[in-house]
C-alpha cells in the first residue's frame, strides 16, 4: 500500500491534506467522478450511431486531458479562479463541458437514419422503456445529493443540509416548470419532458446550490425546467439530433445556472459579467479541442457505424448480443398461458413439423 503514495507528499494521504477534511485520494476519487460524468453526457448524445471504440478513445483524451486542463482553471486556482468565476458543483466545468462535447459529436455524426425526412418533418424515436427511464432520472436525483451536498467537502451539517434543500427544491421545480411550459405545446403532459425538467433544475443549481437561497433555487430550478423543453424543440428545427437531451439538460441549463450565480448569490463578489466570460471561456475551449478530437478520429478509426449495423441495432452490431428480445404475439387479449417460455417453445415446434409436413 506504501507504493500507492509514491510520488506524493507524505501528508496527502493524511487529513491534513484538507485541513482534516479529506485526504488526497479521497478527494481523486470524488474528482474521477465528476470527470466521468462529463463523458457520460457525451454518450447520450452520440447514442445509437457511434462505433465503441471510437466514443473510448475520445474518452480517454477528453477526461485525460481536455476536462482535466478546464478544471484546473477554477478548481485548481487557476486564471478564472482568479477572476472570481464562481460554480460550486460544476454546472460548467462538469455539465456545460460535456454538453459542448456532446454537440460536437452530434455534429460530426450527424442525424440517425430517419429522423428528418427530406421535406423538413421530423420524425421521433421514441425511448424502448419510459418506466426504466423514471427510474433512472429518480437514482440521479438521489445521487446529486451526492454530487452537490459532497461538494461541500465536510460534514459541515448547516452547509450540508443548506445544499441538499436547494438542490432538492430546484429539482422539484425543474420538473414542474418542464411540464408547464410543454402545457403551452400539447394538451397532453409528456414524461420524458418532464424527466428532462428534473435533471434540468439540478444542473441549473448546481453552480450555486450554495450560495443561492432555497426561495430563488426554485426559481432557478423553475426556469431551467422552461428551458430544457424549448431547448429541445430548438435543436429539432434545425435538425441536430440529440438522441436523450444531453445538450439541452446540460449545456443550455448549465450555462443557465452558471449565469444564475451572478443574479441570485448571496455573496456580492459574484458578478453576471465575470460568469459569463468563465462560460465563453470554457465554452469556446472545449469547442476547439472535442472538434479536433473527433475530426482526428473520423479521419483514422471513422466515427459513425455502418448502415445495416445501425438499422438492426448497436446492440447486436457493436456487441453481438440482444438488449431486448421479445416473444411474437398475437395481441394484448392472447392467453396468459401462451405468453409462458414453454408454450412459445412448443408453439414453434408445431410450427415447424407443420410446415415440413405440408412441404413433403
Amino acid at each position: 500500500m506504501a507504493s500507492l503514495g509514491a510520488g506524493f507528499d507524505a501528508a496527502a494521504n493524511t487529513p491534513a491534506y484538507a485541513d482534516g477534511g479529506y485526504t488526497y485520494w479521497t478527494d481523486f476519487l470524488f474528482q474521477a467522478m465528476f470527470a466521468a460524468t462529463a463523458a457520460t453526457i457525451v454518450s447520450g448524445a452520440v447514442a445509437e450511431r457511434i462505433k465503441l471504440n471510437s466514443f473510448m478513445v475520445f474518452v480517454v483524451f477528453f477526461v485525460g486531458l481536455v476536462y482535466t486542463v478546464a478544471g484546473s482553471w477554477k478548481w485548481g486556482g487557476g486564471w478564472l479562479d482568479g477572476l472570481g468565476f464562481y460554480d460550486f458543483a460544476g454546472s460548467t466545468l462538469v455539465h456545460s463541458v460535456g454538453g459542448w462535447a456532446a454537440l460536437m459529436g452530434i455534429l460530426f455524426l450527424g442525424p440517425r437514419l430517419g429522423k428528418y425526412a427530406k421535406d423538413g418533418r421530423m420524425t421521433p424515436i421514441p425511448g424502448s422503456s419510459m418506466p426504466s427511464a423514471t427510474m433512472g432520472v429518480f437514482l440521479l436525483w438521489l445521487g446529486w445529493f451526492g454530487f452537490n451536498g459532497g461538494s461541500v467537502l465536510s460534514a459541515d451539517p448547516a452547509l450540508t443540509s443548506f445544499v441538499l434543500v436547494t438542490t432538492c427544491l430546484a429539482a422539484a421545480a425543474g420538473g414542474m416548470g418542464a411540464m408547464l411550459a410543454y402545457s403551452f405545446i400539447s394538451s397532453k403532459p409528456d414524461l420524458s419532458m418532464a424527466l428532462n425538467g428534473i435533471l434540468a433544475g439540478l444542473v441549473g443549481i448546481t453552480a450555486g446550490a450554495d450560495v443561492i437561497n432555497p426561495s430563488f433555487a426554485i426559481l432557478v430550478g423553475a426556469i431551467a425546467g422552461a428551458l430544457v423543453v424549448f431547448s429541445v424543440i430548438a435543436f429539432d428545427r434545425i435538425k441536430l439530433d440529440d438522441p436523450v437531451g444531453a445538450c439541452s439538460v446540460h449545456l443550455t441549463c448549465g450555462i443557465w445556472g452558471t449565469l444564475a450565480v451572478g443574479i441570485f448569490s448571496t455573496n456580492p463578489e459574484h458578478s453576471f459579467v465575470t460568469q459569463l466570460v468563465g462560460v465563453g471561456a470554457y465554452g469556446l475551449f472545449t469547442v476547439v479541442c472535442a472538434g479536433l478530437l473527433f475530426a482526428v478520429i473520423r479521419a483514422t478509426m471513422g466515427l459513425r457505424v455502418s448502415e445495416e449495423e445501425e438499422l438492426e441495432g448497436l446492440d447486436l452490431g457493436e456487441h453481438g448480443m440482444h438488449a431486448y428480445d421479445v416473444a411474437p404475439s398475437s395481441g394484448p387479449f392472447e392467453s396468459a398461458h401462451l405468453r409462458s417460455p414453454g408454450a412459445v417453445a412448443a408453439t414453434s415446434v408445431a410450427t415447424s413439423m407443420i410446415g415440413e409436413g405440408g412441404a413433403s
